[in-house]
This record gives structure tokens, C-alpha cells and sequence, in this order.
């Protein structure tokens, strides 16, 4: 790994499908292969600066969470060791080990599958603004990050990079996808999430909120991209857990913090990260990995 972390790959030899705002993904013929570089990306725009060593992390928690939740639904990762993947890859296994997973090739749905057990973020401002999120009517008088009765599906729509992604109603998803395909998602969301809060809550972490993605492999719709990580999820320390306000976090909310107090517009470019944010971000990401993992 660079020392100064992995911003972008150049597999001469490999063709490239997709740069997304952490992965590069190089389509292999009959599979995928997603590398998690180390660029981060805040209110939908990649920063200039990486957190190094950041990939490694996201690629150790997806493995770790598809173990833990392949009862409920399938997925797409095949292998995350370079060994098993393809020869044609094996030159760059410097920049790939640990880093990387070789995948099932998918039709990715339209839909990012948000679950919210607790009300922080977007789905804060929106309760202040509405007293709902994405159309769902929530009690009067909740503070911030309280926790919900029950978990509620909050979908959106994927955004480009650069763009915002925008909160929808389950009603839109049913005329995008189809009413059983988009009661499928719900279902399958909230279970996922209800297994990964009382796992993460007995190793001391809160999982405010998370976000999951599906495809169709084959005729079957899978559980695909990241999951449970803290570029895609919130993550409160339990025992600093108080209501009422902005928690601690394990997770890039930490950044996000960050860039509001400079003031930053949320538009590209981003602002340079100062050498302390870096380290602090890292910091929170080696620390997630921990509890998690052990």
C-alpha cells in the first residue's frame, strides 16, 4: 500500500467498468472485480486527500458482515484473497491484497436501500421541516439521534458523482420497481439491519442507520456493493450514547462535522484535508474495525 494511501488503480491489461466515489471496478467477463481505494467522499463529492489504509477496513467489514448475514439473503462476494482471483490479476496483487474482492457480476437496482433506527442526518432535518421521512409520519416531540420504535426503510435514489442522492417514498420505489420487488427490498433491508444493530450493540456500537444495495444475479436479486461499513452506516460508541444532539461517531460523520464548520459550499471542488482530520478519520475507522471484528 502507498504510504500515503491508494487514491486511484491502473491495471493495464484490466478493463475498467466503473470509478466510483471509493471503488474502482474492473469487469473480468464473468465476474467482478471491486477494489476499495483509500478516497473518501462527503456530501457526494470525492475529497482531494485519501485516509490511508481506508480500503482495507471497508473491504475487512463487508467480509465480515456478509458472514454474518448470508442466512438472510445471498451476495455477490466470491473471494477477497488474490490467490483465488484470476491470473490475469495477479501482477498487481501488491495494490489488491487486502483490499479487494472478486464478485459475482450483477444488474445493480436503481435504489439505495436505506434503513434508519435512529433519527440523525438528513432524516433529522427532514423531521424538523415535515415531522416525517420519505413520506413515513413519525411521533411529535423526538429530540435528535433518538431511537425509533420501530426501524423505517427510507430508499433514494443514486446519485451521480457530484450529485446528491434524493430521498424517496416507498410508493416510488413500487412504481420504479414493481410492488413485489419493492416490498422484497423493504422486508429484506429492515431484516438485515435488525440482525446487524443487536450484533453491533452487543460488541458496543450503535448502528444508527445503514445503507444497502441489491442486484439481480441471474433471476435472483442478491446483496451487493459494501456493507455495514462506516463510509456506508452510522456508528455511535454505546456507551457515550445520550440523546438530544450530534454523538460521538465511528464513522465519517466525524468529516462531515469537519466541513461544516469551514463552511464549505458541498459543491467540487473539495477543500484540502488538513493532515489532523486524516489522521482523526483513520483513527475512527481502525477503531470500528476493532469492536466489530475484534
Amino acid at each position: 500500500m502507498p504510504k500515503n494511501g491508494l487514491m486511484e488503480t491502473q491495471f493495464d491489461g484490466l478493463k475498467l467498468l466503473n470509478r466510483g466515489k471509493v471503488r474502482d471496478i474492473y469487469d473480468l467477463g464473468e465476474h467482478l472485480l471491486i477494489v476499495a481505494t483509500d478516497r473518501i467522499s462527503a456530501f457526494d463529492v470525492v475529497m482531494p486527500n485519501p485516509i490511508p489504509g481506508k480500503g482495507i477496513i471497508l473491504t475487512r467489514i463487508s467480509k465480515f458482515w456478509f458472514g454474518m448475514l448470508e442466512s438472510i439473503t445471498p451476495h455477490h462476494l466470491i473471494s477477497s484473497e488474490v490467490k483465488d482471483f484470476p491470473q490475469v490479476c495477479r501482477p498487481y496483487e501488491a495494490d489488491l491484497k487486502d483490499r479487494s474482492m472478486l464478485v459475482k457480476k450483477t444488474k445493480p437496482l436503481p435504489v439505495e436501500c436505506i434503513v434508519r433506527g435512529y433519527l440523525s442526518g438528513s432524516g433529522w432535518k427532514d423531521y424538523q421541516s415535515t415531522g416525517q421521512i420519505c413520506g413515513i409520519p413519525l411521533p411529535k416531540g423526538l429530540k435528535e439521534s433518538d431511537r425509533l420504535d420501530l426501524p423505517i426503510f427510507t430508499p433514494s435514489t443514486k446519485a451521480e458523482i457530484g450529485t446528491h442522492d434524493e430521498n424517496v417514498t416507498i410508493e416510488t420505489v413500487k412504481k420504479l420497481l414493481g410492488e413485489a420487488l419493492a416490498a422484497y427490498l423493504m422486508e429484506t433491508s429492515l431484516a438485515l439491519y435488525e440482525r446487524a444493530r443487536r450484533l453491533g450493540e452487543e460488541k458496543g456500537i450503535i448502528i444508527a442507520d445503514t445503507k444497502f444495495e441489491f442486484g439481480f444475479f441471474n433471476d435472483q436479486v442478491i446483496l451487493i456493493d459494501e456493507v455495514l461499513t462506516p463510509d456506508s452506516s452510522r456508528f455511535w460508541p454505546k456507551d457515550q450514547y445520550k440523546p438530544g444532539g450530534v454523538q460521538q461517531s465511528f464513522d465519517k460523520q466525524f468529516l462531515r462535522d469537519y466541513l461544516e464548520s469551514i463552511q464549505w459550499d458541498k459543491r467540487p471542488p473539495a477543500p484540502e484535508l488538513p493532515a489532523e482530520i486524516i489522521e482523526k478519520t483513520k483513527a475512527k475507522y481502525e477503531e470500528a474495525l476493532r469492536i466489530l471484528t475484534g
